[in-house]
């Protein structure tokens, strides 16, 4: 068991199988040429894999691949197969910008994957286009709704932007209202990489635009994930968006801001270069990408141990300081 200094165990690992990416987001890596690079260029997965046998048997329960967008590894259903091979009871999720999709679907559920989650920040196809530099809204969407159909976990993530698509955060509640699927909206991480002079909206903006249409009750923190999670009352979303539903609709915000936020993290990252992070928002790393090539379990136990360590007790978040870190390296 895996457990830091502050008496949290560190049973979640995110990992970044790419930096490569398909989008260009605002948000996140606008500056970037759109050329993809070479999946050579990747540590190759299975010497992830020896990462992921070493953190499983250190008591590790969930894992999430990421990205940069990670269905652009050409063997991530086999990656992702493997690994429920290896450890069938392991919690193992998808982050993804869902233009690869729909047709990867059903493949990534077979191998083993239960959920995922999918960007969606606009519903509006000139906006997809305007935060991403990619036409994507029609397959992003038929992503969505077949995984949804096929029995996937879906959830939704938005990030409200200021003067961008924050008139959009009803819209999309609702997407996922219709759909009975969760979305999570995600207050802007302040980085070096993202498009000058953008602006987020913090929890309290975003709950207000809901609360235009439906009145909301803090509902609980996620048990597995970063989110506060809110109720809207079952007989709000029957009445006002015209859908039966048997239960109250829950949604989530995401507000690394908060002063709360860091109290109950168990995660820490494998970054797309190989190096093990303890804090998305802070500036220290640890390189085993040599001991995963080489497949040395004892070096990378080591490594692991002392990357727990020194996990901080909070990020180091706040107006002054700006984040150095790629989030497209660490998987956000």
């Amino acid at each position: 068991m895996l457990v830091d200094s502050f008496g949290r165990t560190i049973d979640y690992m995110r990992i970044s199988v790419t930096e490569r990416c398909n989008f260009r987001c605002a948000y996140c890596m606008p500056n970037m040429p759109m050329d993809l690079g070479d999946e050579k260029e990747d540590v190759p997965l299975e010497s992830v894999l020896h990462f992921v046998k070493v953190a499983i048997n250190e008591g590790v329960k969930k894992l999430r691949i990421t990205g940069g967008e990670p269905l652009l590894r050409s063997k991530i259903v086999e990656f992702i197969a493997q690994i429920c091979t290896l450890a069938p009871h392991i919690d193992i999720a998808l982050t993804t910008n869902a233009f690869l999709l729909a047709p990867l679907a059903k493949p990534l559920k077979d191998a083993g994957l239960k959920r995922i989650n999918i960007s969606l920040d606009s519903l509006q196809k000139d906006r997809i286009l305007c935060i991403s530099k990619r036409d994507g809204l029609a397959k992003i969407l038929k992503g969505i709704e077949t995984a949804h159909a096929i029995g996937l976990k879906v959830k939704l993530n938005m990030v409200p932007l200021k003067g961008i698509n924050e008139d959009e955060i009803l819209a999309i509640l609702e997407y996922g209202m219709k759909l009975g699927i969760m979305v999570r909206f995600i207050e802007y991480m302040e980085n070096s990489h993202a498009k000058g002079g953008i602006a987020g909206l913090k929890l309290t903006e975003i709950l207000a635009k809901v609360q235009e249409k439906y009145s909301t009750q803090i509902f609980e923190k996620e048990i597995i994930g970063p989110a506060t999670l809110f109720r809207i009352p079952q007989k709000e979303v029957e009445e006002r968006l015209g859908v039966q539903r048997n239960l109250d609709y829950i949604f989530g915000v995401i507000a690394p801001h908060n002063d709360n936020f860091c109290k109950t993290c168990n995660r820490i990252r494998l970054s797309s270069e190989g190096k093990l992070i303890p804090c998305l928002y802070h500036n220290n790393a640890i390189d085993i990408k040599e001991a995963m090539l080489r497949g040395n379990s004892e070096e990378i136990l080591s490594q692991l141990k002392i990357c727990v360590e020194n996990k901080p007790e909070k990020n180091d978040w706040n107006e002054n300081i700006i984040s150095q870190r790629a989030f497209y390296q660490t998987g956000g």
